[in-house]
This record gives C-alpha cells, sequence and structure tokens, in this order.
C-alpha cells in the first residue's frame, strides 16, 4: 500500500512555495480561500520571488521547499502555479525528514515531476488538483474536490464522455499527471511503475503529433499494456497546423491503446481546464466505464 499522509483539520497549518515558474499575479484570492477552510497559510519565500522566467534562482526554489519538508508543523505544502522548472532542482531536495513525517503535496501540470517522484521514490500519496494561480479560474466543483482531498472526505466523480468510451470496471492504484512530465521521467528514479495502475493522462498546448509520439515511447517502454484502467483528461488548446495530422487528441490515443482490453474512458474532468477536479496519486479507487457514462470513486 502507499503511504497516506494525514488528513488536514482546522487550524493546520499549510506551506505555498512556487517550485517552477513565477507567479504573474497575486494569489490573496486563493490564501483567503484556504484560510476560510480553517487553515493558516504560510507563504514561501519562492512565492513573489523573480529570476528571468523562474520564482527565484534553482537554489531559492530548493531552499524554500526544502525548509517546509522539513518542518513538521507544516501538514501539506501546495505550489502556487507550474509552468517550467521542478526538474531543475527535484534532485536537491532530500526527502528523508518527510519520510518521518508525510504530508499532502499539492499540484499539477509541471508539478507532475514532484508528484511522480514522491510516488517512486517515497511511496506516499500526493494530490494532482487546481493551484493557487488557477483558483479564480476554477468551478467550485474541482475547488470542494481539493478541499476534500485535503481534508479526507470520500468522493465520487460521475460524468457523461463525448467521446466514445471502452466500457469495463477496474480497481485499483490510480497514477498519472501530465503527459509530457510524465514521459520526462522515463528512465530516471523519478518513474513510477505503471503495472496494474489506473493511469489518468492531461496535457495541454501539444500538438496531435507531439501526443501521438510520447504515447507510443510509453507503449515501446511496455508502460501501457498492463494497466488495470486508462482516464483520459483534458488535451486542450491545440493549435491547428498547416497540415492535418488527421486525428484528433482522443483519437490518437484511442488508436495506440485499442488493442489492449482495459477500460478506457474520454473527456474526464482534469487538466488545465476550469473544472480540474483532484486526483490523489496513490490512492485505491474504482473506475466504472460505459459507453458514454464514466463513474470514479475513492475508496
Amino acid at each position: 500500500m502507499i503511504k497516506q499522509p494525514p488528513y488536514l483539520k482546522k487550524g493546520d497549518k499549510i506551506a505555498l512555495v512556487c517550485p517552477a515558474k513565477k507567479l504573474p499575479k497575486p494569489i490573496d484570492h486563493a490564501i483567503a480561500l484556504l484560510e476560510s477552510w480553517g487553515l493558516e497559510v504560510i507563504l514561501g519565500d519562492s512565492v513573489y520571488a523573480s529570476h528571468h522566467q523562474f520564482a527565484g534562482t534553482d537554489k531559492l526554489r530548493t531552499k524554500d521547499i526544502q525548509r517546509f519538508l522539513d518542518d513538521p508543523s507544516i501538514k501539506a505544502i501546495i505550489a502556487g502555479r507550474g509552468g517550467y522548472g521542478t526538474i531543475r532542482i527535484i534532485d536537491e531536495l532530500d526527502f528523508s525528514t518527510f519520510e518521518q513525517h508525510p504530508k499532502w503535496i499539492v499540484g499539477f501540470s509541471d508539478i507532475t515531476v514532484l508528484l511522480s517522484h514522491l510516488i517512486a521514490q517515497n511511496n506516499t500519496q500526493c494530490i494532482h488538483a487546481q493551484m493557487p494561480y488557477t483558483f479564480d479560474e476554477s468551478t467550485e466543483a474541482a475547488l470542494v474536490s481539493l478541499q476534500k482531498s485535503l481534508f479526507g472526505e470520500k468522493q465520487q466523480y460521475d460524468y457523461e464522455s463525448s467521446f466514445k468510451n471502452r466500457s469495463g470496471v477496474a480497481t485499483g492504484t490510480l497514477i498519472g499527471g501530465n503527459l509530457t512530465l510524465l514521459a520526462m521521467m522515463q528512465g530516471s528514479v523519478s518513474e513510477m511503475d505503471y503495472n496494474g495502475k489506473i493511469l489518468f493522462l492531461e496535457d495541454v498546448g501539444e500538438h496531435e503529433y507531439s501526443i501521438d509520439r510520447m504515447l507510443r515511447m510509453l507503449k515501446r517502454a511496455g508502460k501501457l499494456k498492463h494497466l488495470k484502467g486508462l482516464i483520459v483528461g483534458a488535451f486542450n488548446e491545440i493549435s491547428e497546423e498547416k497540415i492535418s495530422f488527421g486525428q484528433t487528441a482522443d483519437e490518437v490515443i484511442w488508436d495506440i491503446v485499442k488493442e489492449y482490453d482495459y477500460p478506457v474512458c474520454f473527456n474526464f474532468p482534469t487538466g488545465h481546464i476550469n473544472n480540474n477536479l483532484s486526483m490523489v496519486l496513490g490512492a485505491e479507487v474504482t473506475l466504472k466505464v460505459e459507453t458514454n457514462n464514466v463513474q470514479f470513486t475513492y475508496l
């Protein structure tokens, strides 16, 4: 079993950090929301730091995260935003104290690097969810799903898919995140074990050929063959090319996994979208897929 950090309770301290790109706007609205949940919010030095594209130098961002990984009074660490940069510092972080006092770490997009590392190296659950930078554009449902994930309330997601799914029922451990970053983790110490898992994928701003290339790389590496189920989230902001690739993102993905027999669902509400529902990596879940209806339940 993958270790589960203690759920939050009112009065707990949480830290906000920026492991990657710098924030282009204040996040006062997000801080106020987290405080309304009864949490004490501590801002890291990286939150409003700036060094070219990044939220401070690599050294500053590393030191900032390390401070909160080592502080037992901090019960969760939430990334302010993604962008690019987590891969530059992941190998400088020391998780030895975290191992003794695990805590929830939250983020998505570029933060997939950190989440994947936590599963691969620390065997600890973490949360793929909205970040303060995206709070003001988020649906209420997505923010509530984050709150419930942090506080340990059981959740179930039901939705209708516009793209035809492959029916089936699967129960297993949830892994996944941003496709580009998962591809970048292959062959490294941060690579998750895909065998027997329910995998979710999402990405933004990638052409269809790039999605095709990354998925075929995962397929050739044997990562897609022994899954229990596949959840396809949002693949959005794909700009039109001069010469069409000939397939949509969903068609690309289906073409690559159609030979397998596990359930596959499309249009799942996770990714770079307003309704980015929280996905707890390492949690045990049941995925029930019908032709156009999907039920996802945390056990």
